[in-house]
């Protein structure tokens, strides 16, 4: 029980200056109803990827690595631990399966045999191709749903999510990637 309770008695204090809450945001009445909509959200917005996966044994992080694999082919595996900030445990034994069965491929590096460079197959390009497609549906609908300056306000809402010294980085990452993927169409 002391474990328990010094547990609640640490997360009753902010960790960082940046978890401490605002002056205003501690008087004001918690967001609870966008909170549960975010989880309703993405709830739904993983379901279509996750009926896709499941009949071949694979889940969510199997999605996350052919998703980011698939807009960063020769991302190294270094690269894709800080996006998904996950352990090289965790992202070997699912990059390890996506390997097995076809989906990503891992090669050395040019410069340094020991660094991996992971790039999608003709399979995983497919599946990914799946999953963007079914989740820019629903994107696109819910847009619509929102009237016509809702691209602009989502995606600075969401940029806005995003921790503040980790928003010029995704926006780069991002803006690499479909500039990569035009060149790629020609």
């Amino acid at each position: 029980m002391a474990d328990i309770n010094s547990a609640l008695a640490l997360s009753d204090a902010p960790k960082t200056a940046a978890d401490a809450p605002p002056p205003a945001a501690a008087e004001a009445a918690p967001l609870v109803d966008f909170v549960e909509l975010l989880f309703f959200a993405y709830r739904d917005f993983v379901a279509d990827p996750d009926e896709i996966l499941a009949p071949i044994g694979f889940g969510r992080a199997h999605h996350r690595v052919v998703h980011f694999v698939n807009r960063h082919p020769g991302m190294r595996v270094t690269d894709l631990l800080d996006i998904l900030r996950i352990t090289k445990q965790s992202l070997g034994r699912v990059l390890r399966e996506l390997v097995d069965e076809g989906f990503v491929e891992s090669r050395a590096g040019a410069s340094d045999r020991r660094q991996r460079l992971l790039f999608p197959t003709a399979k995983g390009e497919t599946l990914a191709r799946q999953f963007v497609a079914l989740q820019s549906r629903r994107i696109e609908t819910a847009l619509e749903a929102s009237g016509p300056e809702s691209r602009d306000t989502v995606r600075r809402f969401l940029l806005a999510m995003i921790d503040p010294e980790d928003r010029v980085p995704v926006e780069r990452l991002i803006e690499r990637a479909d500039r990569a993927a035009r060149a790629r169409r020609g």
